[in-house]
């Protein structure tokens, strides 16, 4: 196994740890603040951080450039007899994670939600929602016939379907702020899942 390959799992699971426990120190701190009912992203605005963003390079930046630089590895171990899908698949997913560690850099206004930082901000989380379902989902199609593959394939394509539905479909059913952070988590746990996947699409722990 490749030096570098084996900091990846490190990564996944600091990412994870680095999201949630920002998430908890902050939420903790925010007077009147509800994980069940307030947006993650409400923790990073501006008028909470003091000028110094550190939720959002928490929760947000650090998530999303290890997210990135596992997407990228995914994308070196993609079949070399794969078709184009699985290529833009695997981009796509490198410009998610990229679009979810933007989301700490454009940190919401609560004195203008509907423009300035906050459109920029809320634009950064739609590309996020947007482009790991579409990549995944290519990615999984041509991965799914692919011996050695099938497995990564079926979890890329069910937290695909997670994402879609906490980001999109789920605030009617749970309320838009548990839809989130479902979708969240679901792309924080698939990074680890393919962090610690080998070439032949098992994970670590099976081979």
């Amino acid at each position: 196994m490749d030096t570098i390959e084996r900091w990846r799992v490190p990564a996944a699971l600091l990412a994870v740890a680095s999201c949630v426990l920002a998430a908890v120190v902050a939420g903790h701190a925010g007077e009147g603040y509800s994980h069940l009912h307030h947006p993650l992203a409400l923790l990073g605005a501006r008028q909470l951080q003091g000028g110094v963003p550190l939720f959002g390079l928490f929760a947000f930046v650090l998530p999303g450039v290890a997210g990135a630089w596992i997407a990228l590895g995914v994308r070196d171990r993609v079949p070399g007899g794969s078709g184009w899908s699985a290529r833009i698949g695997a981009q796509l997913l490198v410009l998610a994670a990229l679009a979810f560690a933007a989301q700490g850099l454009l940190a919401l206004d609560l004195e203008n939600l509907d423009g300035g930082g906050s459109r920029y901000h809320a634009a950064a989380w739609l590309l996020w929602a947007l482009a790991f379902p579409a990549g995944a989902a290519l990615l999984a199609m041509e991965l799914w016939r692919t011996p050695g593959w099938r497995r990564f394939a079926a979890v890329t394509a069910a937290v695909a379907v997670l994402v879609v539905a906490g980001g999109f479909l789920g605030s009617g059913w749970v309320g838009a702020a548990l839809a989130q952070r479902i979708a969240f988590a679901a792309w924080l746990g698939w990074g680890v899942f393919a962090a610690a996947a080998t070439p032949g699409g098992v994970s670590r722990g099976a081979a």
